[in-house]
């Protein structure tokens, strides 16, 4: 058996094919830690959801394009590669002579492929803008409030999200860790494009080596590693911003706070000290305001910030907090804490974003640019933020405000997706189902039945990255990896970029789109131009055959370890942040400018409508967190033998506290009914102690398998709001949600996700 290289978001590998057909997998030999989830890729070659052929939806080719309730309730009839692409190409003329280019809206926001030729997103996104342009989308649903708010308080996202302080220099010099949200593990295997070499997990292993302090603040205590001894504040979820501001209060009203730092790289502390003291509000956020929120002690709150105060302390926040209602609001105020605390731009002191929600968050790799596919220009100005995109289907027409600007959603006619599954990530998937019978027509390009694929009208098979060529390599990645093809398509699969010049052939965009190229010849041009531009920067790269016989290339490292806020602390002036101030805007006049109430110019306490008034907190007393899964990539190879091992009666696990579990006559292994006013999904309960009574978690992935309102695999977004986390970033908010659970009486329905949809080869019913 031959193994042949090949890389992942999770990590790179070598695969092949024993004598029995069977997937072999080998993690890279330079990775210190391997992911686990690669355990999950033997499915992706036989998994019965493959779809063998472009199929379209009866009702669709039988009555023709239009909003349509039944999409996602019908049979699917097989076609001929022909038919559907001769179909589907007349179906976008007609959108664009009747409505405009505006009116398709190219989703594809998603995580097909660590490849950076068949990226789906650039591949769709080419093709659209060749063919007139497309309405888009905006900003990530991962961390997409920090995205915009960022900007405001210091200049920029990508310092932040990107370019923070590296694991090796908080390890040598952080005394105090603050770990908002925790250090997930889980999280740390993946990266956008590959990580060949995992350094995270050996850095965790070395601050448990130092004895480093952690302070670990979350509801679960799984978000740090059970090696780190930290000190764990089982935090009420949605509170940090409240327990930020009393640790800020605690600085200031001791006198611990570094006044010559506010005043020489800060605006704005005056008036948000004012705010601490409750100067105009009446209400003093002090440790006793802070705990009866938190439920953390209010000794306990004055302690840490004097721990702060008199330790090199490091803050970092996890995106997941900026994923709920107001979630601006904890980014802003733990920059805020770390002003108070004067040490930003000192290693191992200061801030960071991210640390836990990626893999290359603090990692030591170059942060160096791989030949991509360029996607063109987008003749379409329209978008939208990317959690929007219910609204925008359900309310064309209709006014928002965005980052200061009013906007109004386009009429979308047509929904192009490849590469992703928004029935995985958005949320309240009753509401997005109702959304997606609006459109006249959706059409996806997809490996295998997912939700998304079966809610619309023309599917497109399409290969995975075992069954094609490629290179891939994430950020901070150490390697390109040859990505060789492991295994022939399954059934009558083709690449996006296969598809899209047959579309591009029939639409006379062919040679804007292909530039006369196959999809290996690509991969050389792409490769060579991008070799020729190291060459001139004095750095060699092998030639394209020589890289894919070796299966890879070492990246440079041309990085220091010097950031943003070293050069900003050394010189605030010459080195001015890219704010209106030039300084961190404790409080920003622009923002306050908008006249958002519910995200003012300054860090402050917002209580999330989800529970406020207590009176859903009274009829749905738990608060759900649905977290990021350890056993796969978002819903990725949910079918896989690591996803599959986890599940619990067949279904996703929610863990329960013993006490809540009790309270309700659950036992462990029991089928149990999550639910609130949205809709419900069924779960097997898993009991533990690591995680604060009165919170359960169910993480996202579970393929979504609606029986009416009901998901039966336990997918935790039937049950999240599909509001935006304010007007300013109209963020995606779907971390959190209130919800009763109980044990299910009877016989459960049967999961049918895990076999494709009725298939028909004639169009006779």
């Amino acid at each position: 058996m031959r193994l042949r290289p090949s890389t992942s978001h999770w990590g790179a590998f070598s695969a092949g094919l024993d004598e029995n057909g069977h997937l072999q997998v080998a993690a890279h030999p330079e990775d210190p830690a391997p992911s686990p989830l690669l355990g999950n890729l033997p499915s992706a070659l036989t998994d019965p959801n493959r779809i063998a052929a472009p199929a379209i939806r009866r009702g669709w080719l039988e009555r023709g394009p239009g909003p349509d309730p039944k999409r996602g309730h019908e049979d699917f009839v097989e076609v001929s590669w022909d038919e559907a692409l001769d179909l589907l190409s007349a179906e976008l003329r007609r959108v664009r002579a009747d409505h405009g280019n505006e009116a398709i809206y190219g989703g594809s926001y998603g995580w097909a492929s660590a490849g950076r030729f068949h990226h789906a997103q650039s591949q769709l996104h080419r093709f659209l803008n060749a063919f007139g342009g497309f309405t888009s989308s905006r900003n990530t649903y991962s961390n997409g409030t920090s995205s915009v708010v960022l900007p405001h308080i210091v200049g920029t996202a990508n310092d932040v999200l990107r370019n923070g302080s590296s694991w090796p220099t908080i390890v040598a010099n952080t005394e105090l860790l603050v770990a908002f949200g925790g250090v997930p593990e889980k999280n740390v295997f993946v990266t956008p494009g590959g990580v060949t070499r995992h350094h995270t997990p050996g850095f965790l292993a070395q601050l448990a080596d130092r004895d480093v302090e952690v302070a670990l603040i979350s509801p679960l205590r799984a978000d740090l590693p059970q090696r780190l001894a930290a000190r764990w504040y089982p935090i009420r979820p949605a509170t940090d911003t409240a327990l930020m501001l009393a640790l800020a209060h605690t600085l200031a009203a001791e006198g611990l706070h570094d006044r010559h730092f506010l005043d020489r790289y800060c605006t704005g502390y005056d008036a948000f000290e004012r705010y601490l003291f409750g100067a105009d509000d009446g209400t003093v956020k002090d440790a006793a305001w802070a705990s009866a929120l938190t439920g953390i002690s209010g000794a306990d709150i004055v302690d840490l910030a004097k721990r702060m105060a008199t330790h090199r302390t490091f803050i970092t926040v996890t995106w997941s907090l900026q994923r709920i209602e107001h979630g601006e609001q904890p980014v802003w105020a733990a920059i805020a804490l770390a002003a108070m605390l004067g040490q930003i731009g000192l290693p191992g002191g200061g801030f960071g974003h991210g640390y836990g929600s990626m893999g290359d968050s603090g990692d030591i790799g170059p942060n160096f640019q791989v030949p991509y596919l360029s996607q063109g220009i987008n003749p379409v100005k329209q978008f939208i933020p990317v959690a929007r995109i219910a609204d925008m289907l359900l309310n064309p027409g209709t006014r928002y405000q965005y980052d200061g600007t009013e906007r109004t959603y386009p009429d979308i006619r047509l929904v192009y997706w490849a590469g992703g599954n928004p029935f995985h990530h958005h949320q309240d998937l009753n509401r997005l189902r109702n959304a997606f019978a609006r459109p006249d027509t959706v059409v996806v390009h997809e490996p295998f039945w997912t939700a998304t694929a079966r809610h619309a009208d023309i599917v497109l098979p399409t290969t995975t990255a075992l069954e094609r060529e490629d290179f891939g390599s994430g950020r901070r990645d150490t390697h390109l990896v040859a990505m060789h093809r492991i295994a022939e398509p399954c059934g009558q699969a083709r690449d996006d970029y296969a598809i899209l010049a047959g579309l591009a052939a029939r639409l006379g965009i062919e040679e804007r789109f292909t530039e006369g190229r196959t999809a290996r010849e690509w991969l050389e041009h792409l490769y060579g131009t991008w070799r020729q531009r190291l060459a001139g920067k004095g750095i060699f790269v092998p030639s394209f055959e020589e890289f894919w016989e070796e299966g890879g290339f070492r990246l440079p490292n041309m990085e220091t370890d010097r950031t943003l806020w070293a050069d900003f602390r050394a010189d605030p002036i010459a080195n001015r942040l890219a704010t209106p101030s030039g300084r961190i805007e404790i409080v920003s006049e622009k923002v306050a400018s908008f006249g958002y109430d519910d995200c003012p110019g300054h860090p402050a306490w917002l209580e999330p409508v989800e529970w406020s008034g207590g009176e859903r907190a009274a009829r749905f007393p738990l608060v759900l967190i649905a977290n990021q899964p350890h056993t796969r990539l978002h819903g990725q190879l949910d079918g896989g033998a690591v996803s599959q091992a986890a599940k619990v009666a067949g279904r996703e696990a929610v863990r329960l506290h013993p006490d809540d579990a009790g309270r309700r006559g659950i036992s462990d292994g029991d089928v149990v009914r999550i639910f609130n006013d949205r809709g419900a999904c069924l779960a097997g309960a898993l009991l533990c102690t690591d995680l604060r009574p009165g919170v359960a978690q169910l993480p996202t992935g579970a393929w979504f398998d609606p029986a009416g309102s009901l998901c039966v695999h336990g997918n935790p977004n039937v049950l999240t709001a599909d509001v935006p986390s304010s007007r300013l970033s109209q963020g995606c908010t779907g971390q959190h949600v209130l919800v009763e659970i109980e044990r299910f009486a009877g016989e459960p329905p049967g999961i049918v996700v895990n076999r494709p949809p009725v298939i028909s080869r004639t169009r006779e019913v």
